[in-house]
């Protein structure tokens, strides 16, 4: 039996409250919208597993080595359509513009593919003390604002303080103005036609993201699923390129990443016991989603 996964990395969805962060989630692991989501008390758990490198890389189209810019609306959802959701093998392979990552190595050429275990934060003032400890141990982090609402744009500086005071350093921040859908003025039926409801522009956040060091711009609609796969496989394609750097120690649990399989001993070949939370995020399969309060 095949290993269900090469690598397991904790990220985080940030951001104000009302921004999308659990239908973000819900759209990746369960690939559906919910017009409603109750406030998310404390934290919410989600899994996915994703392809990484080559070959999948090779035609994903994500330029890791540019400035952080916006990338068009096409996803690699062609490359996963293959695989299962709910944290099932990814069978497919996603499309990329990537230069290989080197090899070290040789042989047939096998997909990498990562697990996501993906914690989405309450973003109420109210929580922030309990959420802000779940920051420690991650690799990666979605800060999520909503781009119909200004202030949710102002709360990220913040957001991402905190952020940074906490976890590991270097970790792999993208930022992710959600509800794109809004601002092309796109109606569903029965909908009052409305005026584009943007407020905030791409351009400021891209030069947000110049300012504050953040990596990466992407847009993404939950509602249609637009871009969604993508902003999570940016993430997830950074952290394997540090991996592959060796900037982890995958036997630290700080670095919030894990490679399957134990490095010797009677429990070679066997799932090791990672210190990522919530019994490695839903165990080796996942579950697809489950709610812990406070």
């Amino acid at each position: 039996m095949s290993q269900p996964w090469d690598y397991i990395a904790k990220l985080v969805c940030i951001g104000d409250s009302g921004t999308g962060k659990s239908s973000l989630t819900i759209r990746l692991c369960e690939g559906r919208f919910s017009p409603t989501h109750d406030v998310t008390i404390g934290v919410e758990f989600g899994s996915r597993i994703v392809p990484v490198g080559p070959p999948a890389s090779r035609t994903s189209g994500i330029d890791l080595d540019s400035q952080p810019v916006s990338p068009s609306a096409s996803t690699f959802a062609d490359a996963t359509s293959s695989g299962s959701r709910n944290g099932d093998a990814i069978k497919g392979q996603a499309p990329s513009g990537l230069p290989d990552v080197p090899r070290k190595s040789q042989g047939p050429l096998v997909q990498k593919r990562m697990k996501l275990s993906l914690w989405d934060t309450a973003g109420q003032e109210t929580y922030k003390s309990i959420t802000r400890s779940y920051f420690r141990g991650a690799s990666g982090a979605l800060l999520v604002f909503d781009i119909t609402r200004p202030s949710t744009f102002a709360s990220a500086t913040q957001w991402l303080q905190d952020l940074r005071q906490i976890a590991e350093d270097g970790i792999v921040v993208i930022l992710v103005g959600n509800k794109s859908d809004l601002a092309a003025g796109r109606l569903d039926e029965g909908d009052i036609p409305d005026e584009n409801q943007r407020r905030v522009t791409r351009q400021e956040a891209e030069e947000w993201c110049r300012s504050n060091n953040v990596v990466r711009y992407v847009e993404t609609s939950a509602r249609s699923g637009e871009g969604v796969e993508r902003a999570f496989l940016e993430v997830a394609e950074r952290i394997y390129r540090n991996i592959d750097s060796g900037k982890y120690d995958l036997n630290d649990r700080r670095s919030g990443v894990k490679g399957f399989g134990a490095t010797g001993g009677s429990n070679a070949g066997m799932p090791r016991t990672i210190t990522l939370g919530l019994n490695d995020a839903m165990g080796g399969g996942g579950k697809g989603w489950r709610s812990n309060c406070c």
